[in-house]
């Protein structure tokens, strides 16, 4: 805006948008626009495909719009593999590895950002350093390790692990914590209260943006993990909701629409956390980076 003096009077003149500026945003919309509608095709044809007629899945050219729509494939795939049963097995161990990854990750990022003590930026270094580590490295030693502590065809290789930290979200909860003025704690500190006192009263109640992104983070990664329940799992009552698509894809191979609509069934959670969760994801993401 414009500030113009006329006779000891202030003029505020209101600036008009620059034409070329708008140009440029509504050129940028267009461009995310039509990449978001191009990402989106594989799900749109994922989903259009489970209220398919089997006449229309192999039909060319593709039907993209079902006529009529039948929700027959969604009885199909959840009949002959027991799905509501890996559904519960997934989201007991997506429970239990939010919790200790929440809990444990938060400690480790507290002490490494928050204390001053002998060694801690080494330590940190690492720490980032076993995120060069892939899991194929360390999947046989692991496996063995397991197997002998007798934990095999159990989720205790699969949830105890995120009770003792991830270099990641270490490294995504240490950032978001340095961006919390030390005067906080410094006049905690002042009042009496111990480290104790001001990680759950004072740090915890300004990170909930970080704890929630390392919490979707997690439930994504339990969710979809096909790997882990592979090596640790042989009972089939104890599968998860991968482990039922792969065995549904294995054993039904011809229900294709069947498969569809499994695909979808296990995609719908997902898309509906981070629907509800997305500002507060995106936040959490944007933030851990304001200050090293």
């Amino acid at each position: 805006m414009n500030v113009a003096i006329r006779q000891n009077r202030v003029v505020v003149r209101p600036v008009k948008r620059q034409p070329r500026r708008l140009v440029q945003r509504i050129f940028a919309h267009t461009v995310l626009i039509v990449l978001s509608a191009i990402f989106s095709i594989p799900f749109f044809w994922l989903v259009t495909s489970s209220l398919k007629i089997n006449e229309q899945l192999a039909a060319f050219p593709i039907v993209w719009i079902p006529n009529p729509i039948t929700f027959e494939h969604y009885v199909t795939g959840l009949k002959f593999v027991p799905f509501p049963l890996y559904i519960i097995n997934t989201l007991y161990i997506c429970a239990v590895t939010v919790i200790g990854a929440v809990i444990s990750n938060a400690w480790i990022a507290y002490g490494l950002s928050r204390i001053r003590w002998p060694l801690r930026i080494p330590l940190f270094a690492i720490i980032l350093g076993t995120m060069m580590i892939p899991f194929q490295v360390t999947m046989i030693p692991l496996f063995v390790v397991f197997r002998n502590m007798g934990w095999f065809n159990s989720y205790l290789p699969l949830t105890v692990p995120s009770f003792f930290g991830n270099a990641f979200y270490i490294f995504l909860l240490r950032q978001f914590f340095m961006t919390i003025p030390m005067e906080l704690s410094e006049a905690a500190k002042v009042d009496g209260a111990n480290e104790l006192v001001i990680f759950g009263r004072v740090i915890l109640p300004l990170t909930k943006p970080a704890l929630a992104t390392v919490a979707l983070f997690q439930f994504l990664g339990a969710w979809g993990d096909y790997l882990g329940p592979l090596i640790y799992l042989s009972d089939k009552d104890r599968y998860t909701v991968s482990l039922g698509l792969a065995l549904f894809q294995g054993e039904y191979n011809a229900e294709f629409g069947g498969l569809m609509a499994a695909s979808t069934v296990m995609m719908l959670p997902i898309i509906i956390l981070f629907f509800f969760t997305q500002r507060t994801f995106i936040q959490g993401i944007t933030l851990t980076g304001i200050k090293g």
